[in-house]
């Protein structure tokens, strides 16, 4: 009497025992298996497309900050642990799934249902009958045949938004690439203004030593030491102000690289390469057509375009009946001796015949999508041309500039040392040999700003056409081994 509710207990208990453990331990249903392999279908973790690919899927090595720093090693630590690349990486992997979920649809569909009971009389009552259960399992199948392109429409519009968010990575890369390069780069020039600084606090100070000399001397006014006294003091303030504009952009850069501002780094020596006219007589047509085809965030548009697209068509094959096949088996086991197992095998045509127009508007919504789409794929276009043609202008301001600081310099140097030697002479005066003095100071600046702009410029144009990669980071000044060839 006992035995049957003792086995249907034990077969209940089994099952509620046994799914949560499958569950748990990931298997092919639920948990971190991947068995529709959408994970190679990923963009690389960490370091994105274009930047190292050779070391995707491995973890950052940790950043020795006590050895001066290269522009290849200040990238890479931004690249490795900047926030930014994590959530793109995190958003690629949640459209990884969705396009799992879209895939899921070409598979059949499996439910299992199992439910046993023990009822019990009342002892008042035994006369009307016994105790008795009932163990039921039902088994369906079910497969969708046809659906007019529907799984088709909807597999298509998830690998787009994957390829989308896969080429938003690549954008988020290179921008990240662009702004270390830059604060790298005002770094060093921060360096070089502070030697500058130095230089000419140490020049002033040559003049007004000089001026008191000459002042206890009694072969010049006290005019002459009071302004060649202003214009050390000035001097010394310049260089203090050099000194904390250094200290705030070190903390600038340390955080792009993802550590704390108050984080001491050290960079090696800067370089400046020599200028290299190539670059500038490139055609800038070919640039921005080379642009439109590399551009990252160009591609992710185009990608959303095409989703876009695909969802117009799932849109419409929603609104269109579908084919589906099911099998089936139910099995009963009653109070009785016997038991019953019941099959069928059928075939399900749904046809929609009236949704209140929702299908109608979601085609419509659908359809103004991809309207909007292609009208910001058509604007990053326009953008894109503009974002070259800015950079490589940049780039040509720059090379002319550096020609033009570079004999600044040259002549400021001759004009200071003759003016001080003249004053100190007795042939010359102090107003001209402290504005010779200011002039030197004055192009000196300006020379290490042009170096300045002509790197960051180089930088720029290479994200407008969207090759600032490994690459291009090598062949910046600091930045690595010299290339054997022009990057295009």
């Amino acid at each position: 009497m006992l035995r049957r509710p003792i086995i249907t207990a034990l077969v209940l208990t089994s099952a509620l025992v046994a799914v949560p453990q499958a569950m748990a331990a990931g298997s092919i249903w639920y948990g971190d298996a991947d068995p529709l392999s959408t994970a190679l279908e990923l963009p690389p973790a960490v370091y994105g497309a274009g930047f190292k690919p050779e070391m995707a899927g491995q973890t950052c090595t940790g950043l020795d900050v006590s050895r001066a720093l290269t522009l290849a090693d200040v990238t890479e630590a931004a690249l490795c642990n900047n926030p930014q690349t994590r959530e793109s990486y995190a958003n690629a992997k949640v459209q990884a799934a969705q396009l799992g979920i879209a895939k899921s649809a070409f598979l059949p569909t499996v439910t299992d249902s199992i439910s046993a009971n023990q009822n019990f009389v009342r002892p008042e009552s035994a006369s009307r009958g016994r105790e008795f259960n009932n163990l039921s399992n039902s088994l369906a199948v079910s497969y969708l045949l046809y659906d007019f392109g529907n799984r088709d429409a909807a597999l298509e519009n998830a690998r787009q938004l994957l390829n989308a968010v896969s080429a938003t990575q690549s954008a988020i890369v290179q921008n990240i690439l662009l702004s270390t390069v830059k604060a790298y780069y005002q770094v060093q020039t921060d360096i070089a203004l502070l030697d500058a600084t130095r230089e000419s606090e140490r020049f002033n100070l040559e003049s007004f030593k000089a001026a008191e000399a000459k002042y206890k001397a009694g072969v010049s006014t006290p005019a002459d030491k009071l302004q060649a006294e202003t214009a050390y003091a000035q001097a010394v303030l310049n260089r203090i102000s050099a000194e904390g504009t250094l200290k705030t952009d070190y903390g600038i850069l340390a955080n792009v690289m993802g550590l704390h501002a108050n984080t001491p780094l050290k960079l090696a020596p800067g370089v400046n390469s020599p200028v290299n006219t190539a670059e500038i007589e490139r055609d800038i047509n070919q640039l921005i057509e080379y642009a439109r085809v590399r551009r990252p965030d160009l591609m992710a548009s185009e990608a959303q375009v095409s989703a876009a697209k695909a969802s117009i068509e799932a849109s419409r094959a929603a609104a269109k009946p579908t084919v589906s096949v099911g099998v089936s088996n139910s099995f009963q086991d009653g109070s009785s001796l016997s038991s019953s197992s019941t099959s069928t095998l059928g075939l399900t045509v749904t046809v929609p015949i009236f949704a209140g127009y929702g299908p109608t508007y979601r085609i419509r919504a659908a359809e103004a999508t991809a309207e909007a789409r292609e009208a910001q794929r058509e604007q990053l276009k326009l953008q894109i041309s503009l974002d070259v043609w800015t950079a490589f202008q940049n780039l040509r301001t720059a090379h002319e500039t550096i020609r033009s600081a570079e004999a600044l310099v040259s002549s400021a140097k001759e004009s200071a040392r003759v003016a001080l030697g003249r004053y100190k002479a007795g042939v010359g005066n102090i107003i001209d040999t402290l504005n010779a003095q200011s002039a030197l100071a004055s192009a000196d600046q300006q020379k290490i700003k042009a170096d300045l702009g002509r790197n960051i410029a180089r930088a720029a144009l290479a994200q407008a056409i969207g090759s600032l990669d490994s690459v291009m980071i090598q062949s910046l000044p600091g930045g690595g081994k010299a290339l054997t060839e022009e990057a295009p």
